[in-house]
């Protein structure tokens, strides 16, 4: 299985299975890992949990100034089925927080979080399944606030960046704690509600899933193989990236062989309500109406080959126009871009993380 195909798809939804080798954490990196435990959490409809296990991932050591604030804390979020260990993926984290990165560990304190419904952290297959609470955008990024400010003690973050689900949880932060970030660098969204095509394949998913006579509204024996196979299908095609595919399937055989490997591999890991959820919980999304509302710098970056946020539909640019902090980028296509997981390769990017740290240092 070629290996840019595989990365490409793991960043887009990046489910632990897709790439297990690559999702572990390199040898030289330190990390520190625990859990944040929230007794009774409300979720925003008014359910309570009476036990919400926030999973995290730590770099490098919180620095504090002599007022006790926080000054190199930087705040990553993962996408739709990921978790925070997308990160530590060498075209990510050999970037950026390798010595004289732009986010050395030795001098930044990487925060990953596990968002609700993911990685480690509490999620339907933990026994619930479907009488989880119905989480949203706004449950879990608030859970994320609870888990950076009282489990891990943070009162300010340098950045705060996010791909995909995280992009769009990053414009979240921005209008919810304006003041507490230097910077926000939001890869691979629109700060808009989820319409259009966007919903349509995401609704797609949702409707196979259900509509699975083993799905048993959520009580299944064995996993609705239909609707995962709908799901699966989808994603590759959200995630693909056309020049990448051409030069490592350029046959048919290939392709054929790809497909059947790459469902196997999702089958092997795909829980049907995890994903339901996952996918679900974008509903509720739509900071359109507050982006005045940011105040730190924000580069903004999509590339061109993005299939969930294609540029040429001009949304962006007219979103950006009404915040002169916004600065919005689209990387054009090549054969260093990868699609909607383009987010996960810094090196693509790296020059403009490197501008907006320089704005927006002190």
């Amino acid at each position: 299985m070629r290996s840019s195909i595989r990365l490409a798809m793991a960043a887009c939804f990046a489910f632990a299975g897709s790439s297990m080798a690559l999702a572990q954490p390199a040898p030289s990196l330190p990390t520190k890992e625990g859990d944040y435990i929230v007794k009774n959490y409300k979720f925003s409809d008014g359910e309570t949990l009476g036990t919400l296990r926030l999973h995290y991932t730590t770099l490098g050591t919180p620095v504090r100034d002599k007022s006790g604030r926080v000054t190199n804390a930087v705040l990553i979020m993962h996408g739709t089925g990921g978790s925070g260990h997308q990160f530590l993926r060498p075209q990510f984290s050999g970037v950026l927080f390798v010595p004289g990165g732009l986010l050395d560990i030795r001098k930044y304190y990487i925060i990953l979080p596990d968002d609700i419904g993911h990685g480690k952290s509490s999620k339907p297959s933990d026994g619930m399944r479907a009488g989880f609470p119905q989480y949203g955008y706004e449950d879990m990024v608030n859970a994320e606030h609870e888990l950076v400010t009282k489990g891990l003690h943070v009162n300010h973050l340098r950045l705060v960046m996010g791909t995909s689900m995280g992009c769009m949880h990053s414009f979240m932060w921005g209008e919810m704690w304006p003041g507490m970030m230097d910077a926000l660098m939001p890869l691979a969204c629109e700060p808009a509600q989820i319409a259009g095509r966007n919903r349509l394949w995401r609704k797609m998913i949702i409707d196979a899933i259900r509509n699975d006579p083993a799905w048993d509204n959520g009580n299944y024996k064995t996993e609705p193989l239909m609707g995962l196979r709908v799901a699966v299908d989808m994603l590759l095609i959200a995630g693909s990236a056309p020049q990448q595919m051409q030069k490592d399937l350029p046959t048919r055989d290939d392709a054929d062989k790809y497909l059947a490997e790459k469902t196997a591999s999702y089958f092997s890991e795909l829980d049907a309500n995890d994903f339901l959820y996952q996918v679900g919980s974008s509903r509720d999304y739509d900071p359109s109406a507050r982006l005045e509302a940011i105040k730190a710098p924000t580069m903004w970056v999509n590339s061109a080959d993005d299939f969930i946020n294609p540029p040429y539909l001009g949304i962006a640019e007219g979103l950006a126009a009404r915040n002169p902090r916004i600065k919005y980028v689209v990387i054009p296509e090549s054969m260093q871009t990868h699609g909607h997981g383009t987010h996960t390769w810094a090196a693509v990017w790296h020059d403009q993380m490197a501008e907006l740290l320089k704005e927006s240092a002190h």
